[in-house]
């Protein structure tokens, strides 16, 4: 168990490198958000073909901070936009591909009924699927 600055010995604050700590935790971060981004990408995909065989989706589109790099973080989620989804079949869908993955969210956006600005977000940053 890590210790508190008053739990630790002169001759262990003395050698303590304060950049060289910063830097073994960025490390690790990045390690996780790279984990993370590589599971999403795969949820994503795992989720679209769900939409399509399980509920005859005709178009699904990644949007948001999952299609940009430098957006991610380790708490980002899967952003959908499906078209062609019968609407008394979407909280059906929605519930399949929300138990598809307990550590990642994924949210559905009806593009067939969401506000036009959010089409236009989605048809121009969005990565077909």
């Amino acid at each position: 168990m890590p210790k508190t600055i008053l739990q630790t010995t002169t001759e262990e604050r003395r050698t303590y490198h304060l950049r060289a700590a910063i830097e073994r935790r960025q490390t690790i971060v990045d390690h996780t958000r790279e984990e993370r981004w590589w599971a999403t990408q795969r949820l994503a995909r795992e989720a679209a073909g769900v939409l399509r065989q399980q509920f005859a989706a005709g178009r699904v589109v990644l949007f948001g901070s999952a299609v940009r790099r430098q957006s991610f973080s380790t708490w980002s989620d899967v952003d959908l936009a499906v078209w062609g989804l019968p609407s008394e079949r979407f909280y059906a869908a929605v519930a399949a591909v929300s138990r598809l993955s307990p550590a990642i969210d994924i949210d559905l956006v009806d593009a067939d009924r969401c506000a036009p600005a959010v089409r236009t977000v989605i048809e121009r940053d969005g990565v077909e699927l």
